[in-house]
C-alpha cells in the first residue's frame, strides 16, 4: 500500500508538471536563495523574520536538516505544487546525500500554502502530518490576516515533529490526525487515473506529431523541446535557471520527489 501511494503521488507530481509545462514553456524566474526567510512577498515582520532565521539555523546546526521559509508575491500561473517542487530543486535544500531539505512557501496573492518535504525526510514529514500543520497551525492564523504567526507557528510543529519523539508530538492536539475520510481513501486511485489518463493523451498527439517533436519509435512518449532546461534531476536541477546565494547561505544539493502537503484559505 505505502508503494502505491508513493507511485501514486509521483504520478500525480508528474501529471502537474506536464500540464503546467504543455500550457507554458517558459521556466519560471526562480527567486535567489538569499538566507533561510526568502520574504519576496514582503508579509514576514522583520522580527519575525528574524526569530524564523535563528529557529531554522539552530535546526540545521543540531540536525543538518536545512527548512527554508519562502514566500513570493505571485506563482505565475503555476500551481503551487509542481512550483514549490521546482524552487526546492533550484535552491538544492538539503544535503546531497540525506536529501533532508525542507521548504515552506506561502503565496498570498493566490492564498495558498505549501510544506515541500525533501526524499530523505518523508517517511518522518508524511504528507499527512504536512497537512494537519498546514490545517490546525497555518491557515486558520493566514484567515485573520496573522501570516507571521502563522508561518511562525507552522515552522514551530514541523520542528517538533522532526526533532521529537512521536509519542510527545502526538500529545499536541495540533499534531492530532484524525481518520481519513472516504475522499482520501479514494484520492489515490483518481490521482493514479488523471496521470494515465494525460499520459494517454500525449501518446496519441505525440503519434499525430512525431515529425514535429523530432520522432522516436512506434508507441512513445514525446515531449517539447524546452529552452529553460530540464524538469529536474536527483542532483535537483528544477526547471531551469541558476541562482546565486547571497550572505554565505545556499542549498546543500539536496532535492524532493514531491512529497509534503498544500492548502488554501
Amino acid at each position: 500500500m505505502v508503494r502505491f501511494l508513493a507511485r501514486a503521488r509521483a504520478g500525480w507530481l508528474a501529471a502537474l508538471l506536464l500540464m503546467c509545462t504543455v500550457g507554458a514553456l517558459a521556466a519560471p524566474a526562480w527567486p535567489a536563495l538569499t538566507g533561510r526567510v526568502v520574504d519576496g512577498a514582503g508579509i514576514i515582520p522583520a522580527e519575525t523574520s528574524q526569530a524564523l532565521d535563528t529557529k531554522l539555523k539552530d535546526l540545521e546546526d543540531k540536525s543538518g536538516i536545512q527548512l527554508v521559509v519562502a514566500t513570493v508575491a505571485s506563482l505565475g500561473g503555476i500551481e503551487i505544487e509542481p512550483y514549490a517542487n521546482g524552487l526546492f530543486r533550484d535552491w538544492k535544500l538539503g544535503e546531497t546525500k540525506k536529501n533532508n531539505g525542507l521548504l515552506l512557501l506561502v503565496a498570498p496573492n493566490e492564498k495558498r500554502v505549501r510544506i515541500e518535504v525533501g526524499y530523505g525526510l518523508e517517511g518522518t514529514l508524511t504528507d499527512a502530518l504536512s497537512k494537519i500543520i498546514i490545517a490546525n497551525a497555518i491557515t486558520p492564523r493566514f484567515k485573520a490576516g496573522d501570516f507571521g504567526g502563522g508561518i511562525t507557528r507552522g515552522v514551530e510543529d514541523i520542528i517538533t515533529v522532526l526533532t521529537t519523539d512521536a509519542a510527545e508530538w502526538q500529545m499536541r492536539p495540533s499534531l492530532r490526525a484524525e481518520e481519513p475520510g472516504l475522499a482520501d481513501q479514494l484520492m489515490p486511485l483518481i490521482v493514479l487515473g488523471l496521470f494515465i489518463f494525460v499520459i494517454w493523451m500525449m501518446i496519441r498527439n505525440a503519434r499525430g506529431q512525431r515529425s514535429r517533436w523530432g520522432g522516436g519509435g512506434p508507441g512513445g512518449v514525446f515531449f517539447p523541446p524546452s529552452s529553460g532546461g530540464s524538469w529536474g534531476s536527483g542532483s535537483g536541477s528544477g526547471w531551469g535557471g541558476g541562482f546565486s546565494g547571497g550572505g554565505g547561505f545556499s542549498g546543500g544539493g539536496g532535492s524532493s520527489g514531491g512529497g509534503g502537503a498544500s492548502g488554501g484559505w
